[in-house]
């Protein structure tokens, strides 16, 4: 029987490694939509609205990943950028995908590079209920602008005391028998933030850090 346990098991160890429990987390993805300007190419950005999560944030076009909607990661990005952008699947051209980013806050966001067929941002219809703004930037700004780094500090807490005074215990530690280290807020990693300082505003986060992604990517020498 112990054998046949761990037959199965390494029948069914994945091919491809995926993030372990990732149905745990906010799974995500974006679109890292190109546009032609001028015969440049520029990144496209969108701030998001008044009255919605992370508002007045800039971003690029994506959301919540939905398994009862989405097929994959790839038809998220497809599906919310012709949501908030107008556009159909026809002037979308997917060009490859970047790796998938863990955040620190508990998600997973999945970005794909696409092209636009667009001439203009005219051409799009923006759901104004999602997207306050839409602009672009050319791509060549963040390769020869490096961001600003900043760090703030990750701090795991067993309990908190919520707004009414009263301590909520989310891990009983002592209780548990666990080390005493573990009774108290511990941990006091930093976290790096990236900024990328804009004349439309300061992109940040997970955000800077796909485009810090792309830019380390162009700037990588050829392997010989």
């Amino acid at each position: 029987m112990t054998h046949d346990m761990i037959d199965r098991l390494i029948e069914r160890l994945p091919v491809t490694p995926h993030i372990l429990g990732r149905e745990r987390y906010f799974n995500s993805a974006v679109l890292v939509p190109l546009v032609d300007r001028d015969g440049e190419p520029h990144l496209l950005f969108e701030k998001r609205a008044e009255g919605i999560r992370q508002a007045s944030e800039i971003c690029f076009p994506g959301g919540m990943h939905d398994p009862k909607v989405d097929t994959s990661c790839r038809e998220t990005a497809l599906r919310e950028t012709m949501e908030e952008l107008g556009l159909t699947r026809e002037r979308i051209t997917v060009l490859g995908r970047f790796d998938t980013l863990v955040a620190s806050i508990g998600a997973t966001v999945d970005a794909f590079l696409g092209r636009l067929d667009i001439r203009g941002l005219d051409a799009l219809s923006v759901n104004t209920e999602e997207v306050a703004q839409v602009f672009t930037l050319p791509l060549s700004f963040f390769v020869r602008t490096p961001p600003e780094t900043y760090m703030v500090r990750m701090v795991v807490e067993p309990c908190y005391t919520d707004r009414n005074g009263n301590t909520v215990v989310l891990l009983p530690a002592k209780d548990l028998g666990l080390p005493p280290m573990y009774h108290k807020p511990w941990g006091k990693a930093r976290h790096r933030i990236l900024v990328y300082k804009t004349d439309f505003g300061v992109i940040w986060g997970i955000t800077a850090e796909i485009i810090h992604d792309m830019v380390t990517r162009i700037n990588r020498p050829d392997e010989p």
